[in-house]
């Protein structure tokens, strides 16, 4: 089997495991809910960073950790402080809401070549 055949056998099996895990229209649900109070989608205004920025920044394990912790983890995000409150979230609405903002951009900075 061929370099690029097995390469989009992957990339394919990725994203089935993905929505397994998570659930983007469900994270939408909960964006909408608990978020949008304080963070915006495509510009708008909010007190929290825009989630299409967040979506180009960030590996969706990284916005996990954030929504998990955030009071533990603001620093190591470049934040002098942290207005984030600690959200009462399932497991399940983490995933799927960190699932809806990966969703956002579909270019990520950590994909540019340096």
């Amino acid at each position: 089997m061929s370099y690029l055949k097995k390469f989009f056998i992957f990339i394919i099996l990725c994203c089935i495991s993905l929505q397994l895990d998570a659930n983007v229209e469900e994270g939408r649900d909960v964006y909408v809910q608990n978020c949008a109070n304080c963070h915006s989608v495509n510009m708008g205004t909010g007190m929290g960073p825009d989630f299409n920025l967040v979506s180009y920044k960030r590996k969706r394990a990284d916005i996990v950790r954030y929504v998990t912790s955030p009071s533990t983890v603001f620093r190591e995000f470049g934040y002098s402080s942290n207005a984030m409150p600690e959200l009462p979230l399932t497991p399940q609405e983490i995933e799927n809401v960190s699932q809806y903002i990966d969703s956002l951009q579909p270019f990520k900075l950590w994909m540019k070549k340096q």
